[in-house]
């Protein structure tokens, strides 16, 4: 095949790949964030506590889920990706098969070690023993997470995103299904008890999972699989499955280190908040928990679709980056790094901006009117994101490059940051004290780890820096446009309640996206993301491109 087939061969994968992954991210945590605006009304007065409790107990559930998978389905996928580039697909499938053994003994480890130590995590986080109900009910969700996440990372493995998509949205569809049917049920037809609702919702990610286990088993069967994971061993294969599960581990280990970052830096900012505020000011427990929520648990419905978009971006880039390592094609993953790099800036910039301008009816939409410091609180976490993005999207790149132990001393060296930082921040600017340490503590990975990819690949950064300068122009165009119909929408219909908000994000929304979609299209930018069918766009929608 010659460079420019590969080229386009390449191109085509990441384009199919990240719409998918794009999309199964997306749904699901848009099912995932939409929920809240029925759960957050019929919670009523309790509304801010429930959340916060819900938010300090997905926040522990989500680091068990990266420990107890350590970091596997990614590393499956650069396996299996690995042995199919060698010509030996047989290996991957049965070192596939083998790590689901490995991987449900470990998800019942991790179960029980979170079950006992509930009480304690509760105590951390200045959560009170109204939170041990709620990390409890997230036991039965480690436990069977971990072996459905490798038979996601099978799929990842061969390029195949869809069935890895479909899962995610069949999860969240059920999972929120049960959540606003229970909590409906308890809170306006029943008790009434707020903490019983909030457990009933954590529970619903066990539920939510039996749909995508399904959904998998399916595809593995269509596309003749199943057999392979789960009939007899072949008789003409003969590895040290040992050795390929250690070597796998070996692999995967950096992956949940340097993944769990948002995890992590989350976890320090619910362990330290509480306690550093009630050292240092005379606010309530309650109070606590209230700003807790309005500066993590809130805007982390919203920032985490973003960030969804650059998960998707890493994921699709790593088998591919790494099956160009293992051929030696420099030029290739050179090109894929920049085409990551170029993908993510199109996507997340214009996100962001129209996220700030449109803040406060995307709250509004969300929790109903901000009160106090939630508005102020919520576009600080929307501004973080773009460093959370970038992050999320070169600590994956540098692993596939076979980076691990670099990856991970940059993680450290951040988290070291965020150490030093968060008690000072916090004393001197509250609640907006972990959010400015986050972003400063993510810097440093972020600097060292794009100058090492670079060294590596020797990827075009003027390509990289002319790309994201553009971008920004066109995001300011946008944001210029945005911002003048908020205005002028503003002087008709104040967005001061959910219909009006959702009237505004809807038109204005709306708007942006059309202008930013022109833009693109007119500066050829679009095609970074739809390929060839953004040319269909052009010609259909007769605009010609000017470069």
């Amino acid at each position: 095949m010659s460079e420019k087939n590969t080229k386009l061969s390449q191109q085509e994968q990441m384009v199919k790949g990240t719409a998918w992954l794009t999309a199964g991210n997306f749904i699901s945590r848009l099912l995932g964030a939409a929920y809240i605006i029925p759960w957050y009304a019929w919670m009523g007065k309790y509304a801010a506590e429930a959340n916060a409790l819900f938010g300090m107990g997905y926040e522990i559930y989500a680091l068990f889920l990266l420990i107890s998978t350590v970091g596997i389905p990614v590393a499956v996928a650069k396996q299996v990706s690995k042995y199919n580039t060698l010509g030996d697909p047989q290996k991957s499938v049965y070192l596939v098969r083998k790590i689901l053994h490995f991987m449900l003994i470990l998800g019942a480890v991790f179960a029980v070690i979170m079950y006992v130590g509930s009480p304690l995590f509760a105590s951390m986080s200045r959560g009170g023993q109204e939170l041990v109900p709620v990390l409890r009910s997230l036991t039965l969700a480690v436990l069977v997470f971990p072996s459905m996440s490798v038979l996601r990372g099978f799929f990842q493995g061969f390029n195949n995103l869809k069935p890895y998509a479909v899962s995610q949205i069949a999860e969240q569809v059920v999972r929120v299904i049960w959540m606003l049917l229970t909590t409906f049920f308890i809170m306006k037809m029943g008790s009434g008890n707020y903490l019983n609702a909030v457990t009933q919702s954590t529970f619903a990610a066990f539920i939510g999972m039996f749909a995508s286990i399904a959904t998998l088993v399916y595809f593995l069967w269509k596309t003749n699989l199943l057999s392979g994971l789960f009939g007899k061993k072949p008789a003409n294969i003969d590895i040290d499955t040992k050795e390929l599960i250690i070597e796998t581990v070996k692999e995967a280990i950096p992956f949940i280190i340097t993944g769990s970052a948002i995890q992590v830096f989350k976890l320090i900012d619910q362990f330290t908040f509480g306690n550093t505020m009630a050292l240092f000011t005379d606010y309530s427990n309650r109070e606590l928990k209230v700003m807790f929520a309005y500066f993590s648990s809130n805007p982390g419905k919203v920032t985490m679709i973003l960030i969804a978009v650059a998960t998707a971006i890493a994921g699709v880039g790593i088998p591919l980056l790494t099956e160009n390592y293992v051929k030696e094609d420099r030029k290739a993953a050179a090109r894929l790094v920049v085409n990551n790099l170029q993908m993510l800036t199109i996507f997340i910039i214009p996100a962001i901006m129209g996220s700030v301008i449109l803040a406060k009816p995307l709250y509004t939409v969300f929790y109903g009117l901000p009160q106090g410091q939630a508005l102020g609180l919520f576009v600080a976490s929307l501004l973080q994101t773009i460093i959370l993005s970038i992050y999320t999207v070169l600590a994956p790149m540098l692993q596939a490059l076979f980076e691990n132990r670099k990856a991970m001393r940059y993680f450290a060296y951040g988290v070291v940051v965020k150490l030093v930082l968060q008690v000072p921040l916090i004393y001197l600017f509250h609640a907006y004290g972990p959010i400015l340490s986050t972003a400063v503590a993510l810097i440093l990975p972020i600097v060292l780890m794009y100058r090492r990819i670079h060294e590596i690949t020797g990827f075009n950064r003027k390509a990289v820096s002319r790309n994201a300068q553009l971008v920004l122009i066109l995001a300011f165009l946008m944001a210029a446009v945005v911002f003048a119909g908020n205005w002028l929408l503003n002087l008709i219909l104040p967005s001061n309640g959910r219909i009006a908000s959702v009237f505004y994000l809807v038109i204005i929304g709306a708007l942006g996206i059309i202008v930013y979609g022109f833009l693109t299209l007119l500066t050829r930018q679009l095609d970074k993301l739809l390929g060839s069918k953004a040319e269909d766009l052009r010609q259909k929608l007769r605009i010609k491109a000017i470069r």
